[in-house]
């Protein structure tokens, strides 16, 4: 009877003990190198003079995209150190890694808009993207009015004017928060934010439909017209 206890006693020592190291080895992941170049903020896409948006609105607007910036600046380093750590499996890596949509959107999205944002500027009807928009949507006031429903969508995101590269075919989407409903491998022609955040100072809280007529007003349209003919001609477009 003894020997039998001292038996199986060994027996499950040795069982522990290869549990314990398979454990080990499962948790034991080795460190690796992850490095991202830093963004900068790009003072160049700063509109100003705008007609119905006030440059304190844009002031306001702005440090939001710097914040996006400083964000993801902040997210690749805390995911570089925890990779240096070996903490890849770790719930922190895992949560960092799921606000990488979020916060890089929230950057990217906001070059875009500010990018397609200058006063003054006509649509050229001669245009690639012009033609095809009237092919779309029939004429210019209808694609205009679809993308005003758009972007009175109820919730908080954008408003968006995408190009498939294949087809070259053009939609209106509106995306909720920066992250949820963009297209993927499509390209954004022109971006509208509308976020309470880019209209209250000049709108207040309920002022989205005056804000979006606004924002018609100061498209860019060489800007976004570049955009439309880069995608034609199979380029691929810098959005700073």
């Amino acid at each position: 009877m003894k020997n039998n206890f001292i038996k199986t006693l060994a027996q499950s020592l040795i069982l522990i003990s290869f549990l314990g190291c398979s454990s080990s080895k499962k948790n034991n992941i080795e460190s690796i190198s992850m490095k991202n170049e830093k963004y900068i903020v790009k003072e160049n896409l700063k509109p100003s003079n705008l007609s119905d948006i006030s440059d304190n609105q844009i002031n306001d607007h702005w440090t939001l995209y710097v914040g996006y910036v400083n964000q993801v600046n902040k997210l690749n380093e805390e995911l570089s150190e925890l990779a240096a750590k070996g903490q890849l499996n770790s719930l922190t890596y895992s949560d960092r890694r799921r606000q990488y949509g979020f916060e890089y959107n929230g950057m990217v999205l906001h070059e875009y808009y500010f990018g397609n944002l200058k006063n003054n500027v006509s649509k050229n009807k001669m245009a690639e993207l012009y033609k095809a928009i009237q092919k779309n949507w029939g004429s210019f006031d209808n694609w205009a009015q679809d993308f005003i429903n758009t972007g009175t969508t109820r919730g908080i995101g954008w408003a968006i004017l995408y190009a498939d590269p294949t087809t070259k075919d053009l939609i209106n989407c509106f995306i909720a928060e920066h992250q949820i409903g963009n297209i993927t491998g499509f390209m954004p022609i022109l971006v509208m934010d509308v976020w309470e955040h880019a209209y209250m100072v000049d709108h207040k809280a309920g002022g989205r439909v005056d804000y979006i007529n606004a924002f018609l007003k100061n498209v860019d349209w060489s800007v976004v017209e570049k955009r439309y003919d880069d995608l034609i001609n199979s380029k691929i477009t810098k959005r700073f």
